[in-house]
């Protein structure tokens, strides 16, 4: 029943999320926000919320109620550093081994054409802000000290979201012909562009509530601590069937898009999610944590480094990305089989 549960509720959060993604690309345009603001900004948090609203469910539950509230506090922290972890190390390698699949039908082969102006800003944004939130949850800092590291990604991800919008840029596509709620042929009036917005976000938050109760559940039936599962399951569940759309990008030879799509995630998942963990839970990283973040900020540089040099950008040099994943995955089993 718990893994019935555990599936019913990921599909709650995704399907939601595709449903809000188009009611808040058609808010945007209809607010006149402009085409960088709707497809940079809106629709790339509109992404990243499945992800982001199991943390933040997990927190509020160990604040408002007492009952299992340390296991809820493990899948927040846990959540919240699977998604860069993901991104910086099996998504990059998904991207690396997509263009060497299809190198034959691809203009320029094996080779990667990333938008380095866009992409290397973006990388070093999240370095900057994920080592600062890293070493906040390694150390052990007074409460003072957290507010600041909080309030600082607070600001840059504020500065981040400034920059983007004065950059301009196009739109990652058009914005949607119809709202997807509305039974009718036109786009639908702004009253229910407003209630499919903020019905999605209350089936995310009801979604993620019976994700949080099935990992508690499933932690203490197999004794592995809810943070793994957390670390691992979300981000799988969550971020990776949106990455997929890198491997279609790169078919079409859209490098920019699928690197993108990927660098764009990292911005945001290293600033607001990590902040509210800050904040709201003790944020101590036990050893995988912090060996997730580490390994996260390790891949990162590795791959700012490749877009720092001239040469070309080769997909086999993406590859390396996922043996780290791979290292964590068999740390947890001997950490967890040792004891």
């Amino acid at each position: 029943m718990t893994i019935i549960e555990l599936i019913l509720s990921l599909a709650a959060i995704l399907g939601a999320a595709v449903l809000f993604t188009n009611a808040v690309e058609i808010m945007g345009d209809r607010l006149n926000l402009g085409a960088g603001a709707v497809g940079s900004l809106l629709a790339a948090v509109g992404t990243a919320l499945p992800e982001t609203m199991i943390p933040v469910v997990a927190i509020l539950g160990a604040l408002i109620v007492g009952s299992g509230s340390a296991a809820a506090g493990e899948i927040g922290i846990g959540a919240i550093l699977g998604a860069p972890f993901l991104l910086a190390t099996l998504a990059l390698f998904i991207v690396g081994a997509a263009a060497l699949g299809y190198k034959s039908r691809r203009e320029t082969g094996s080779e990667i054409t990333a938008d380095r102006q866009t992409a290397i800003p973006d990388l070093g944004f999240f370095l900057v802000c994920f080592t600062l939130a890293a070493a906040a949850g390694i150390l052990s800092l007074p409460l003072l000290l957290k507010i600041l590291v909080a309030v600082v990604l607070l600001a840059a991800y504020v500065l981040y979201v400034v920059w983007t919008v004065r950059k301009g840029g196009e739109a990652e596509g058009e914005v949607p012909a119809r709202l997807t709620l509305w039974p009718y042929d036109s786009q639908g009036p702004t009253w229910a562009v407003a209630a499919q917005l903020i019905g999605t976000i209350a089936v995310m938050g009801f979604g993620a509530h019976l994700f949080v109760g099935a990992v508690e559940h499933i932690s203490k039936s197999i004794g592995i601590p809810a943070g793994l599962i957390a670390l691992v399951l979300a981000p799988l569940a969550t971020e990776l069937p949106e990455k997929f759309n890198s491997v279609v990008w790169l078919r079409e030879n859209k490098d920019t898009l699928a690197i993108g799509n990927i660098t764009g995630a990292m911005v945001f998942q290293s600033t607001i999610p990590v902040l509210i963990g800050v904040l709201f839970t003790p944020w101590q990283l036990d050893f995988l944590s912090a060996l997730a973040a580490i390994f996260a900020i390790l891949s990162s540089i590795v791959f700012l480094g490749f877009l720092l040099r001239k040469a070309p950008l080769r997909a086999f040099y993406m590859l390396g990305a996922g043996s780290l994943y791979i290292v964590f995955v068999v740390t947890a089993i001997i950490f967890l089989v040792g004891g």
